[in-house]
């Protein structure tokens, strides 16, 4: 889950980016989907929740060298109110 904080008028922006980041994701071994939600109890506030196949395939695109390239459009935007812009979270139960 990657936060993300942007004023009102940068919905375009971060919708924009959020595409832009997919399409060059499309073909990433291990990446099983992302969506982009849009926190409706917290103006401005934003996420990028991912869904990887394994947390050793999220790691191996994670160190690889296009990482940092194809998720900077959404770097200016990365909540720094947190103490952390992200956070990996793990499936333990499911209905």
């Amino acid at each position: 889950m990657l936060y993300l904080r942007a004023g009102d008028t940068d919905a375009p922006e971060i919708e924009d980016a959020y595409h832009r980041i997919s399409e060059g994701l499309a073909a990433t071994p291990g990446l099983l989907g992302n969506e982009l939600l849009r926190n409706l109890t917290e103006p401005g506030g934003w996420a990028v929740l991912s869904e990887w196949e394994s947390l050793d395939a999220f790691h191996r695109w994670e160190s690889g060298s296009a990482h940092r390239g194809t998720t900077s459009p959404l770097r200016p935007y990365q909540d720094r109110e947190r103490s952390m812009p992200f956070a990996l979270l793990e499936v333990t139960a499911r209905h």
